[in-house]
């Protein structure tokens, strides 16, 4: 296991693979999985085939898991893990220090549902801009790149780029504006419009050229956004907090928007063909 330095004098012990599964929670064929690919090689095979484990290979899947929590994919974990010079040392201090600023971030979505819960039972008032507190746009950066990573390293780094190229005062800029889309959408769900109505998928073309500003937002990436608003506990969460109803209501307005997108798309080719062959 190469680039993996070994910095704790931890007891030398050997575990099976099951034993590993059980120690780490996480399943035997993932760690089969990740054998397969490279990620976290055995330390020795038996005559018998079985795995066995050392303490590097611990601390390696233990920085897999680690990695894993900030999302990256597995191909990037293992092109960091297989460096020479990754230290990890050094990677567990920058694990703690996201961490805390993990906790941070909660402590502050936490103070923001309380003034919430208090703003809707008329203990306090609220304005619209206070019920986005906690929704920064560092964490905004970090929900979109979530959503990229399976598209490709390409349109992340590109988002990287175009985030970096932009100012502070454009950034508050541009986090304002998701934070209007979002306060509209909510808007019209309480004032019971449907998912598919024309108002709804009107603001849905702010929310497509709002994500201009991060990548080239494509079909497959928005349908994509669509289901990760509903299916992800982390996403869901937070939509839910400004209002119960808003990731099943996301889900269902942006599968319309796609399908309009797609079928126009559809449209606009098939005329195309038939004018091409008119002119042959």
């Amino acid at each position: 296991m190469m680039g993996l330095k070994q910095t704790s004098r931890m007891q030398a012990i050997v575990f099976t693979v099951k034993q590993l599964s059980k120690l780490a929670g996480v399943s035997v064929r993932t760690l089969h999985y990740y054998d397969e690919i490279g990620l976290l090689r055995p330390s020795q095979l038996g005559e018998n085939g079985y795995r066995y484990y050392d303490d590097q290979a611990v601390l390696r899947l233990q920085q897999v898991l680690f990695y894993r929590e900030t999302g990256l994919e597995l191909i990037q974990i293992k092109a960091i893990l297989d460096r020479p010079d990754f230290d990890v040392l050094t990677a567990l201090h920058s694990h703690r220090a996201m961490l805390k600023d993990k906790i941070s971030h909660l402590n502050y979505l936490i103070a923001t549902v309380d003034q919430t819960m208090k703003h809707l039972s008329g203990e306090v008032e609220m304005s619209k801009k206070q019920l986005f507190k906690g929704f920064s746009p560092k964490k905004q950066e970090h929900y979109e790149r979530v959503a990229r990573l399976q598209y490709g390293p390409d349109i992340v780094n590109e988002s990287a780029r175009l985030w970096k190229s932009y100012s502070e005062k454009q950034k508050e800029a541009i986090f304002a504006e998701g934070n209007k889309v979002y306060s509209d959408l909510v808007d019209a769900l309480k004032a019971g419009m449907a998912p598919t109505s024309a108002t709804v998928q009107t603001i849905l073309v702010r929310w497509h050229d709002h994500l201009h500003y991060f990548y080239e937002p494509k079909l497959e990436i928005l349908r994509g956004l669509g289901d990760l608003y509903h299916d992800s506990p982390e996403f869901a969460a937070n939509f839910q907090k400004l209002h119960p109803d808003l990731p099943a209501f996301l889900q269902a307005a942006i599968a319309r928007y796609v399908d309009d997108l797609e079928n126009a798309e559809i449209a606009q080719l098939l005329a195309e063909d038939t004018a091409k062959q008119a002119n042959q």
